[in-house]
């Protein structure tokens, strides 16, 4: 019996369902979850879905049918089946680890290669390049239709962890889905402007703001930026209406690696991307995080300033 397999058997036994993904949730992971929280509750299941701390949805998502999320503390504390998506490790659930060391069965659907397998039953693909795409796997094994506001939400991881099908994630399977996506209903003109080109007028001042302070390092074919708590004051807006903000970072072609690290008051949040040949993901793994080879991150206890020097130090050594 494969992974795959495996997980589809224990959700077919289960009579409720507990899913989560990771904390500060991207297209991706809330596609997913979102996803197979409709297609499970389609089939009868009882379903709860939320994720930790800070529970908000970033902007550019709030499109997404949002009727199954919950607030963190009512997600069941010892839930029979819980299944956690695009989530490299148990830490990224927040306050809901706990909740996923009680689960008496616990699935993982993943596509992060740093992800070394925290559940019961563990779907991992590092070649996968989105979550969503193992979740359609997952339905289609199940016997599970797609709907039209399924479909928008696998959509959606499929777009936004593929850059809108320009990285080198793109597959032949993955489009092949993202087709059965538009099929069953998805309208990509409508998900492309929500999540590209839909945003608050001062999320240009911050747009403004964190590329003029970016600082390129040729000799370590290296490009970094800041974006700080004044920034967001200044424009008016929240954290979660400044998604993507590393992508005004990563397009100056003199830089193989691109950083970002956001400075907002708590422990700081870097963000890397490289181009060809940096793997960005053994970086991130080695400070705490992870990722994938071309798009990683991590939190960071120190300053803002030594998050980049750890990071020039690794590029500098590699």
């Amino acid at each position: 019996m494969t992974d795959l397999e495996a997980a589809a058997a224990l959700i077919e036994q289960a009579d409720g369902i507990a899913i989560s993904c990771h904390q500060g949730p991207d297209g991706d992971a809330l596609g997913s979850a979102l996803g197979f929280g409709l297609a499970a509750k389609a089939a009868g299941k009882t379903v709860t879905v939320s994720f930790s701390e800070p529970f908000v949805v970033p902007d550019n998502l709030r499109f997404l049918p949002l009727d199954l999320l919950v607030e963190p503390d009512e997600f069941p504390e010892e839930p029979g089946l819980m299944v956690v998506f695009d989530t490299g490790d148990r830490a990224r659930l927040g306050s809901l680890v706990s909740n996923s060391k009680a689960a008496k069965h616990l699935v993982v659907i993943d596509h992060h290669v740093t992800n070394e397998g925290f559940g019961d039953v563990n779907v991992i693909d590092g070649d996968a390049g989105a979550s969503a795409l193992l979740t359609h796997r997952l339905l289609e094994l199940l016997g599970w239709p797609l709907t039209r506001e399924i479909a928008t939400c696998l959509h959606v991881g499929l777009v936004t962890d593929t850059g809108r099908f320009q990285y080198s994630n793109t597959t032949p399977e993955l489009l092949e889905s993202a087709a059965a996506m538009i099929e069953a209903g998805a309208e990509p003109a409508v998900v492309g402007q929500e999540i590209y080109e839909s945003v608050p007028f001062g999320y240009l001042s911050v747009v403004a703001a964190v590329t003029g302070r970016a600082v390129l390092e040729p000799e370590h074919d290296f490009v970094w930026s800041l974006l700080i708590s004044d920034d967001l004051e200044k424009a008016g807006i929240e954290p979660s209406a400044v998604p993507g903000m590393i992508d005004y970072i990563r397009i100056a072609r003199e830089a193989e690696t691109a950083c970002l690290v956001k400075d907002l008051g708590g422990p700081v949040e870097v963000s890397l991307r490289s181009r060809n040949h940096v793997d960005v993901g053994a970086i991130a793994s080695s400070a705490g995080g992870g990722g994938h080879a071309r798009a990683a991150g991590f939190t960071y206890p120190g300053s803002a300033e030594a998050a980049v020097a750890l990071v020039r130090d690794a590029l500098a050594d590699g």
